[in-house]
């Protein structure tokens, strides 16, 4: 472990990957890929961000506009997602096979982030943690590290879930630091329930399989065990338990997550109040959406993608056969295309 400009960079490995990047140069080798591991100070003092990069190993070659970072769910930890090796891929090789500069990161409370205090005591003790802002505030906080250690001023985002709501609200005040945007299964409005939920504790706790059930909810009973093989199963649930040494010890084990994003869910979506204006949003944005999704339908989506500026450079596409955990299904690639040809497509200014 050292030190770098007062972050501390964890572990840098180099990954030999000979998978090829696609069917025209199949004998070709795809190149090496280094992985590197850093907490990263956020904006409020004593708590650390943990960010994943990933790139080829001839990084001076890479163009400074191929910058991606992902954000992650309300849930999930982004390493148990965007960076879980499935049959020797996962969507950050995908991308950084592609020549690209790949970072994840996660927000306080996720991963191995700093976990608050509050996640040391029972969940009812405290009220919801790690609301929106606090979370803008992390990602905001990863995104300045990678352009100052990039030596670059723009960044091309992509969030999941509540991360679409975190990168897009972030895009549409920062629209100088954000070249592209991706909002995978967005979070919108939503119809009030007729029973209000009952008020949040701090955080909140899953088996995984509870976990599964309500992310793939959506998809034919008989089709979601054909979408994730009790394999895949088993390496996503073994990496997301790993990422909460406190939660994987319950019995049953569990994944601890905080709570805000249930709160600003019962105070802003279920109330037709939108958190972020999307009319400010100057990026080219793509929304993309599987068709059985219902953590994120696609009315959702679409009413979403209503509000965005017009313009040539928005797209909404909805994939067939997927849920809200499509980069782990088998029909995963779909997305990894969709998304890639929408990054590396040029816009009329360049």
């Amino acid at each position: 472990m050292w030190r770098i400009h007062g972050i501390v960079v964890v572990m840098a490995t180099v990954l030999m990957s000979f998978a090829p990047s696609s069917a025209a140069n199949a004998e070709e080798p795809a190149p090496a890929i280094v992985r590197e591991e850093f907490m990263i100070d956020a904006v409020d003092p004593g708590v650390k961000l943990y960010v994943v990069n990933k790139h080829p190993i001839n990084l001076r070659q890479l163009s400074s506009q191929k910058i991606l970072l992902f954000v992650h769910g309300a849930t999930q930890p982004g390493e148990a997602t965007f960076d879980l090796p499935l049959e020797g891929t996962s969507w950050m090789d995908y991308i950084a096979r592609h020549g690209w500069d790949v970072f994840l990161v996660d927000v306080r409370g996720y991963g191995r982030s700093t976990r608050p205090v509050e996640m040391d005591q029972p969940a009812e003790s405290n009220p919801p943690i790690v609301r929106t802002d606090v979370a803008i505030r992390d990602v905001g906080s990863a995104i300045d590290f990678i352009l100052q250690r990039r030596g670059t001023t723009k960044i091309n985002l992509l969030g999941w879930s509540w991360g679409t709501v975190i990168v897009a609200a972030y895009a549409a005040d920062h629209a100088d630091k954000v070249a592209r945007l991706v909002l995978y299964g967005p979070q919108w409005l939503e119809p009030s329930p007729a029973i209000t939920s009952p008020p949040q504790g701090a955080y909140v706790s899953a088996p995984m399989a509870l976990a599964r059930e309500r992310i793939q909810a959506g998809a034919p009973d008989a089709r979601k065990h054909d979408l994730m093989s009790a394999g895949w199963f088993e390496a996503w649930s073994t990496a997301a338990l790993a990422s909460d040494p406190v939660g994987s010890r319950h019995n049953p084990p569990v994944l601890r997550s905080p709570a805000g994003v249930f709160q600003d869910r019962q105070e802003f979506w279920r109330q037709g109040k939108p958190y972020y204006d999307p009319g400010r949003v100057t990026a080219p944005t793509l929304i993309i959406i599987a068709e059985w999704d219902r953590a994120t339908p696609i009315e959702g989506g679409q009413e979403l993608f209503r509000h965005l500026p017009s313009g040539p450079d928005k797209r909404l596409v909805e994939l067939g056969e997927g849920t809200h955990l499509l980069m782990l299904e088998k029909n995963r690639m779909q997305l990894f295309e969709e998304v890639q040809h929408f990054l590396d497509k040029k816009s009329p200014a360049n």
